[in-house]
C-alpha cells in the first residue's frame, strides 16, 4: 500500500512539474519571414536574347577578352535561345539536359535575372551582367555552380547563311628608322 502511495505521489508531482513548465514557458515570437523581393521589369524583353550565341565561360576577370573572343568562334555550333510557349525563354538550367522556359525577372537597383519562375536571384537564377545587345554575360546565383561553370559569356552570331565580319586586324608596327 505504501508503495502505491509513494507511486501516486510522484505521478501527481511529475503532472504539477510538467504543467508548471507547459504554463511559465514564454511562447517564441512568431518567425519574420523576409519581404518578398518585389517582380519588377525586366531591363529588356525575352525577344532581344532570342537567336543563336556563340558561348563560353571565365572564371577570372582578366579572362573576359579572351572569352568573348572564343564564345564569338563556338558560333559553328551555336546556343540557340528561343521563346517559349508561355513568353519566356528556352535556356538550360545547370546540369540539365533538356532546355526548359525561363523567365527574365527585373528586380531593385535596374538588376535582370533569368531563371525559373519566383523571385529574383534565387538560387537555379543567373544574373545578367552586361548586355549590350550583341554580347551577354550571365552569372550563376549558387556559388557552387558559379564554382563550376564560370561566368557564361555569349557572343550572338550572324543570321545564318551570313558570314561573320572578319575581325579586325592590327595595324602593322612601322619598320624603327635606322640610326
Amino acid at each position: 500500500m505504501r508503495r502505491h502511495i509513494v507511486t501516486a505521489a510522484a505521478l501527481v508531482f511529475g503532472a504539477l512539474a510538467l504543467g508548471a513548465c507547459a504554463s511559465s514557458a514564454p511562447e517564441p515570437p512568431p518567425v519574420a519571414t523576409p519581404a518578398p523581393v518585389p517582380v519588377l521589369p525586366p531591363a529588356f524583353p525575352p525577344q532581344d536574347i532570342v537567336g543563336r550565341w556563340g558561348l563560353a565561360a571565365y572564371h577570372k576577370e582578366e579572362d573576359r577578352a579572351r572569352t568573348e573572343a572564343a564564345a564569338a568562334n563556338q558560333c559553328r555550333q551555336p546556343y540557340v535561345i528561343s521563346l517559349g510557349p508561355t513568353g519566356g525563354v528556352m535556356m538550360h538550367l545547370a546540369d540539365q539536359a533538356t532546355p526548359e522556359e525561363l523567365r527574365l525577372k527585373g528586380a531593385p537597383g535596374g538588376k535582370t535575372y533569368i531563371g525559373p519562375e519566383g523571385e529574383p536571384g534565387g538560387i537555379q537564377d543567373r544574373e545578367v551582367v552586361s548586355f549590350t545587345g550583341r554580347i551577354l554575360t550571365l552569372r550563376w546565383m549558387d556559388p557552387e555552380v558559379q564554382g563550376r561553370y564560370g561566368t557564361m559569356v555569349y557572343v550572338r552570331c550572324a543570321p545564318e547563311g551570313q558570314k561573320r565580319p572578319p575581325a579586325r586586324k592590327k595595324p602593322a608596327a612601322k619598320p624603327k628608322p635606322k640610326t
